[in-house]
């Protein structure tokens, strides 16, 4: 080594949390992220996801409380699921105006009108063969009938008062078509939240317990992307983009941080990750056996999707992580 080369160890500047603090290039703020949130109806109800420890199936009044959690700890926003009491081969309950999503937005932002409030536009919670929108007669999930259910379930949402609509159901087309229907009912002013690069991944299991949305039969994977795709998720997200989305997304997010540091380099535009249910539950569930730092891998992993170029994160951490960040 020369001596030239002596007077250069980047070790100075990790000596002290101090000094570690102030040379941070990737820094977390509780504003960026967004929690999801899973509500139905009834009244004093709060029902433990078993696969997920610390989230619920909460009713509206329950919710308010969770609400209120989110605005004192500064949480970005919400994102809204919901479960129906009933539900059928169109997915009807989706469009519901007085549905468990209609009925919690009208009261968040009742309560609470500074808390941003997003919500899921999907058919898979609401048909009763869990698939993302109407079937043919052979079993297929029928894209182009799908869009009009879509697109009644994002006007429904926003005349109930929602900030963001964001559709996961991952038809083709259906940012244009929901474009035009928010536009034709008076919401020109919604912007549109796209999962535009959403993955047929083996991590969403625990959520499909939460919203109650595995289908009966086969899987999502012809409509869901392949994970070992990347550049077609950038033609995705293009398509996206030149139908209206204002915010891309791309789930999951731990396994996909190419995929997000692409699309941001690509776009541009504002973008989400989704931290997902199978994410937070491998985190929690090696913390409670004692084998990770449950704590740091929480940090850590919201760093990584941060670092990667996501500008939201939408994490079932977000109370957790924000709390962590309060105290630093």
């Amino acid at each position: 080594m020369s001596a030239v080369d002596k007077t250069v160890r980047l070790r100075r500047l990790r000596r002290t949390d101090a000094l570690r603090r102030v040379v941070r290039e990737t820094r977390l703020d509780s504003a960026q992220f967004l929690w999801p949130l899973f509500v139905r109806s009834g009244q004093g109800i709060r029902t433990p996801i078993g696969s997920m420890p610390g989230v619920f199936q909460t009713s509206v009044d329950e919710l308010l409380k969770d609400a209120q959690r989110a605005v004192d700890a500064r949480i970005g926003g919400i994102l809204l699921f919901g479960i129906p009491d009933d539900k059928d081969a169109t997915g009807s309950s989706a469009w519901d105006p007085d549905g468990p999503v209609a009925e919690a937005v009208r009261a968040v932002k009742r309560e609470y009108p500074q808390l941003l409030v997003v919500t899921d536009v999907c058919m898979c919670e609401y048909t009763d063969h869990g698939h993302c929108g109407l079937l043919t007669p052979e079993g297929d999930v029928d894209n182009d009938a799908t869009l009009d259910l879509l697109a009644r379930e994002a006007v429904a949402h926003a005349e109930a008062g929602a900030d963001i609509i964001a559709p996961s159901d991952m038809m083709d087309h259906r940012i244009g078509h929901l474009r035009a229907a928010l536009d034709a009912a008076g919401y020109a002013h919604i912007p549109i939240m796209s999962y535009a690069a959403k993955y047929a991944s083996a991590f969403y299991g625990p959520f499909r317990e939460a919203a109650e949305s595995t289908p009966s039969f086969g899987d999502r994977r012809s409509y869901q992307m392949d994970p070992a795709n990347a550049r077609e998720a950038l033609r995705e997200v293009r398509q996206d983009v030149q139908e209206g989305a204002d915010i891309l997304m791309v789930k999951p997010a731990g396994t996909y941080l190419d995929i997000i540091a692409a699309v941001k380099q690509d776009t541009g535009l504002p973008l989400a990750a989704y931290q997902v249910s199978g994410e937070y539950s491998m985190i929690k569930a090696a913390a409670e056996r004692g084998w990770i730092d449950g704590e740091r891998a929480m940090m850590e992993s919201l760093v990584a999707i941060a670092r990667a170029g996501a500008d939201l994160i939408i994490t079932y951490f977000a109370l957790e992580a924000s709390a962590v960040l309060a105290r630093r």
